[in-house]
């Protein structure tokens, strides 16, 4: 069509289906269906997005009836796209172990129910469990007769446990969600240990705030990887100039022992057979024996940044894509956990997360562990609570000293840009030198 260099179509529709659980009582269960496609038009002036929804698949007079009304709305754009050269191809969806549309809700509700009221306790006051199943029919074609279809399938559920003794406050949160198909059977004991923890917090002492030497589980170094050093490696992030790790291709700027990885590929919770605008995915190596190694990209970055690869454009049903992480992870090394205990001799364990922010412009970062431990001569003792983890991005990257072999995946979601999708952050423990500890102890 006359004025018209590229287009795509994205086209989801699928399913949801959520069950919310508060003490014991179901608040809400249902199923919702949706519909969405969106189209995009690039032309000499840029892009033209036109989003629908309750689409139907159309040919001919029609379908370009709608092209027309996409490149309208790229001339109110000013703007020179170009994209750069990517592979094409999708990988197979692993299947399901058990399709959860096998399971009637009223089954999935005593389910989670059971996990829920695994979580009672003298001292927890209040339970919440929550299920959440999305299953999505993905097409995507363009103009240069690429053309892709799949399903995915995924499903999972959190519970939370709030203890309380005497005007003191505590939680305790777990989760599982999984690609895999339906995962709410035989899960009682993420119900017992999220009360566990809760109470267990109750008696926890506090942290004292400075510098020391400190192991971080999996979950929290994950976070570091996904946070800190991820969305600072984004394509349209590097573009804007909002990176610290713009300009430092080809720097040292961790130890040998440190290699950072995005991979859209591998079977967890961030898992994608092709990427929204029907690039081939594959692992992106972000540092590599502690050099900036590459970017991630879509192909309009790609274009314009180059130094790694498209194949990481994602996007939420009916949005255009942008530039994200997938399954985020700092390889695992040769330690073994007790070696990296033995050689932090003094200092903090930290364990899981609780948020946090991050500014990839300024290379700085504060995140929230659940809990920790004191570590006195290679030994756990004392749990403390109110504890943070905060410093400069690349100095930190420098006091990794030491990398387990123990890498795990934890899945959760990522927003960016009004759009949240699936992701999986990982790493095995970590010993990090010189690490800023926030605490509310005082010596």
């Amino acid at each position: 069509m006359p004025g018209i260099q590229y287009y795509d179509l994205r086209h989801v529709n699928g399913q949801v289906t959520h069950i919310d659980i508060d003490n014991g009582v179901v608040e809400s269960a249902g199923t919702s269906f949706f519909n969405k496609a969106v189209i995009r038009v690039l032309s000499k002036t840029g892009w033209g997005v036109l989003q629908i929804d309750n689409y139907s698949p159309c040919k001919g007079k029609k379908f370009d009836a709608i092209l027309k009304s996409a490149c309208r709305l790229a001339q109110i754009t000013q703007e020179n796209v170009i994209l750069g050269d990517a592979p094409h191809g999708i990988l197979s969806v692993p299947p399901m172990k058990e399709d959860p549309r096998d399971v009637c809700i009223e089954e999935k509700s005593a389910l989670l129910s059971e996990i829920e009221k695994a979580a009672q306790h003298p001292f927890v006051v209040n339970r919440r469990a929550n299920f959440i199943e999305k299953i999505e029919h993905v097409r995507f074609t363009d103009s240069s007769e690429n053309e892709y279809s799949y399903e995915m399938c995924r499903s999972g559920f959190n519970i939370l446990a709030v203890a309380s003794r005497n005007g003191n406050i505590q939680m305790g949160y777990e989760r599982e969600h999984s690609i895999h198909g339906f995962n709410l059977r035989h899960q009682q004991s993420l119900g017992i240990k999220a009360a566990e923890i809760a109470v267990a917090l109750l008696d926890a002492g506090v942290a004292k705030s400075g510098k020391m030497r400190a192991v971080l589980d999996p979950e929290l170094a994950g976070v570091f990887a996904h946070e800190a050093v991820g969305h600072a490696s984004e394509g349209d992030l590097i573009c804007e100039g909002n990176s610290v790790l713009k300009g430092k291709t080809g720097q040292k700027i961790g130890n040998d022992n440190l290699t950072i990885i995005d991979d859209p590929g591998i079977f967890e919770f961030g898992f994608d057979p092709v990427d929204a605008e029907g690039v081939a995915v594959c692992r992106t190596e972000i540092i590599k024996n502690g050099v900036i190694n590459a970017f991630l990209h879509n192909r309009e970055t790609l274009s314009s940044v180059g130094n790694g690869v498209a194949g990481h454009a994602r996007a939420m049903p009916g949005e255009p894509p942008l530039v994200r992480m997938s399954n985020t992870f700092i390889e695992a090394g040769d330690a073994t956990e007790h070696e990296i205990f033995e050689e932090c001799r003094n200092g903090i364990f930290l364990k899981g997360s609780r948020g946090g922010q991050v500014d990839p412009g300024r290379g700085i970062f504060q995140f929230n562990a659940e809990y920790g431990y004191l570590i006195k001569n290679g030994e756990c003792t004392k749990m403390v609570r109110d504890v943070s983890l905060s410093g400069e991005i690349l100095t930190t990257l420098h006091g990794i000293t030491l990398c387990g072999n123990d890498r795990t995946m934890s899945p959760g979601y990522c927003g960016k840009g009004g759009q949240s999708v699936p992701v999986s952050d990982g790493a095995p423990h970590i010993l990090l030198c010189d690490a800023v500890v926030g605490g509310s102890g005082v010596d």
